[in-house]
């Protein structure tokens, strides 16, 4: 028979223990507890976001045109209504706030008028409601354009938008020219518009329409692509100012007549901008003609104005025509060479340039491309 001091003794150490069972308890409760308040704060957290998103932006008086294109979704039409401040939410919070507004499955592709300020209700109420059908004028506008004719054939943006719209070439050019006109960062007040109304084709609204509203157009195209471009940074980069990029970016477009001769060109421009050298690019002093007749004769190229740089080194005052983004891209990328000169070169194809390191090279180039 076992002695009683062999019998089993319950240890205080183990499982069974009543008080560790209660701390186990108290713990566990504690964690609950803790669980439920992060989760309490997170809900209030998230309604009152949610509530915010469904206010809709302050009412500035203002309409905005939004464009539904064919095959939308709701997501894609709320990423589109948030990126033009139309709602303050896109993303998941956004589609749910559209399921919770109406059908997303009854928006219409189409051009619509929406106020700032409107609810997403009132504007699920415009986007479901087939639109009465807007007229409009196509207006296209082809790179490297002036603004200004200055002589009968010529064909400037004030042209081809008095051809297109019917607005006066001349009102047009003298809005364009406004003095007040800016484009921060791009575009400061002074010189006027010129290089700075984007080359594109544009839908425009018929009624009402002017060359102010035409201009701002082309203005904020033209801030668009700037952005996609990184022009602020990219001419940081390169050691000049955003509206110098510009003014490269124009002789380019004047000079280049196929896309893999534009960043060649923009390098002999900056190699003879380093090198203090005149630019010698008859393009500008065409620009400011004393004879405009769309040729220069050998007492035009010995006058003196600020675009004649065959005469005066640096850049000319102000873009010498409206550049693309080609050319944009161009005078923010140049080729890395060493040439200084170019001479146009029909031998090697149409439009196209031959370009050389030194003057005598480049004397062999005229021979061979010119005859001459």
């Amino acid at each position: 028979m076992a002695s009683s001091t062999d019998e089993p003794r319950p240890s205080y150490l183990t499982e069974a223990d009543p008080e560790h069972d209660r701390r186990r308890r108290r713990v566990a409760l504690v964690v609950v507890l803790a669980m439920l308040s992060v989760l309490v704060v997170g809900v209030a957290f998230a309604n009152t976001s949610y509530n915010r998103c469904k206010q809709p932006p302050a009412a500035d008086g203002r309409t905005v045109s939004f464009d539904v294109p064919d095959g939308a979704t709701g997501h894609d039409v709320i990423a589109a209504l948030a990126d033009q401040g139309l709602i303050r939410c896109g993303g998941f919070v956004g589609d749910m706030m559209l399921r919770s507004a109406g059908d997303p499955n009854g928006i219409l592709a189409g051009t619509y008028r929406i106020p700032v300020g409107s609810t997403l209700g009132q504007i699920l109420t415009i986007v479901t409601t087939p639109p009465k059908r807007v007229p409009t004028v196509r207006l296209t506008v082809p790179e490297g354009l002036r603004i200004r004719s200055t002589y009968a054939p010529e064909r400037s943006v004030s042209s081809v938008v008095q051809q297109e719209t019917g607005i006066s070439a001349d009102a047009f050019a003298k809005a364009a020219e406004n003095p007040k006109l800016t484009l921060p960062p791009y575009l400061p007040a002074g010189p006027g518009a010129e290089g700075f109304l984007f080359p594109d084709t544009y839908q425009l609204v018929k009624k009402g329409l002017d060359a102010k509203t035409i201009i701002h157009t082309m203005l904020d195209q033209f801030d668009k692509e700037a952005q996609s471009l990184d022009l602020v940074s990219g001419a940081k980069a390169l050691g000049y100012t955003p509206y110098q990029i510009v003014v490269i970016a124009s002789m380019i477009e004047r000079e280049a007549q196929v896309d893999h001769d534009r960043p060649l060109i923009a390098s002999v421009i900056y190699n003879r901008l380093a090198a203090n050298n005149t630019l010698g690019i008859d393009a500008t002093l065409l620009y400011d003609d004393p004879t405009p007749d769309g040729s220069l004769s050998t007492s035009d190229l010995q006058t003196d104005t600020p675009y004649n740089t065959r005469i005066n080194a640096g850049l000319p005052p102000t873009p010498i025509a409206s550049p693309g983004a080609k050319s944009l891209e161009a005078a923010l990328h140049p080729a890395d060479t060493m040439y200084f000169y170019y001479v146009a070169c029909p031998p090697d194809g149409p439009g196209r340039h031959r370009f050389a390191v030194t003057y005598q090279q480049h004397l062999r180039n005229v021979q061979e491309c010119l005859g001459g």
